[in-house]
């Protein structure tokens, strides 16, 4: 069955299936759905989820011994599904249509992905999910659209927008739902009085400098190196101090390093952060080269290797890996 994604969270609050697909590109919105699934499965009594990501190491016959093996508490469980989009192969394609076949009542799977293209949604394992189980294909927001999905954001925390605070922050957001989601808390935690008019809008989401730094950081985060670009650009042009942008970005990877969760919607991007920089020690190791380049005490431009560092960390493969750059640096 496939259902859109508008129609997502009625159908959640039903009896759940036997077996998920969610897929797009809106991460925010994509992991929204998968939350919602493990929440309404954890009432129905699916007290436990298996996290199993298909990487390198992973075989799928992994997900049937998976499937198969007894809880040590005999509890239900979700197995949370992660697959690139590119790793849907003939291996793949055998275990989802063999899993659909026998899908078991003690467990739910939910496979995650990125957007999938045309001949995949085509596929023999695609047609096999869309007729055993619930495909939802989350396509990017329409700009249409996205006036009433911020009014009923909003709504939700309890904020009510004139049509001209609506326009600016529909305006401000540029499409980027995960900055949308951190405008409304901004104007959630003001507590403004009502309706909140452009100008408040305004005075709100471009009062304080650290806020502009985390909307570049949750384009680092969300893999988005244009926005990296075009963000960045904008506050070395508005005289935003370079230690204001690297303090923000070294708080939020200490916060990683130790093991913290990170605030809001940004702790959903952290996989696939990961899988990009690998390792969190060197990326502070270049962000205090940096800091001493912004100091004079290392030759070279501070905002160019800050944004060197910042597009390689969102995944744009124009440039020098982290390691490379870390050695250009030192010297």
């Amino acid at each position: 069955m496939r259902l859109r994604a508008e129609d997502f969270a009625g159908h959640v609050r039903g009896t759940l299936a036997r077996v998920y697909l969610i897929s797009g590109d809106e991460t925010l919105l994509v992991e929204e759905a998968c939350d919602a699934v493990i929440s309404r499965a954890h009432e129905e009594g699916f007290s436990e989820r298996t996290v199993l990501h298909v990487d390198t190491g992973f075989k799928w016959h992994d997900l049937h011994q998976e499937a198969s093996s007894m809880s040590l508490f005999a509890e239900r469980r979700v197995i949370d599904l992660r697959v690139p989009a590119n790793k849907f192969d003939k291996s793949a394609s055998e275990a989802l249509r063999e899993y659909v076949d026998s899908a078991s009542a003690d467990n739910i799977l939910l496979i995650r992905t990125r957007r999938l293209e045309a001949r995949q949604r085509n596929a023999a394992w695609f047609k096999a999910i869309d007729g055993g189980g619930v495909v939802v294909l989350i396509w990017p927001m329409e700009l249409r659209r996205l006036p009433g999905w911020l009014a009923e954001r909003a709504r939700v925390k309890g904020i009510q927008l004139t049509r001209e605070g609506l326009e600016y922050l529909t305006a401000r957001v540029e499409g980027n739902l995960l900055a949308a989601v951190q405008e409304i808390e901004k104007l959630r935690l003001a507590e403004l009085s009502q309706p909140i008019d452009a100008d408040a809008v305004a005075h709100v989401v471009e009062d304080a400098t650290h806020f502009d730094a985390f909307e570049l950081i949750d384009a680092v985060f969300a893999g988005n190196p244009a926005r990296v670009h075009k963000i960045l650009i904008t506050l070395r042009e508005e005289g935003v101090a370079i230690f204001a942008v690297l303090g923000a970005l070294t708080a939020q990877l200490r916060m990683l390093q130790s093991g913290r969760r990170l605030p809001g919607p940004r702790q959903r991007l952290v996989e696939g952060f990961m899988r990009r920089v690998r390792s969190i020690p060197p990326v502070l190791a270049q962000c205090a080269l940096v800091d001493q380049q912004a100091k004079g005490m290392l030759h070279g431009d501070a905002w160019l290797s800050l944004e060197n560092l910042l597009l390689r960390m969102a995944g744009s493969r124009t440039l020098p890996s982290l390691e490379v750059q870390l050695e250009h640096l030192k010297y």
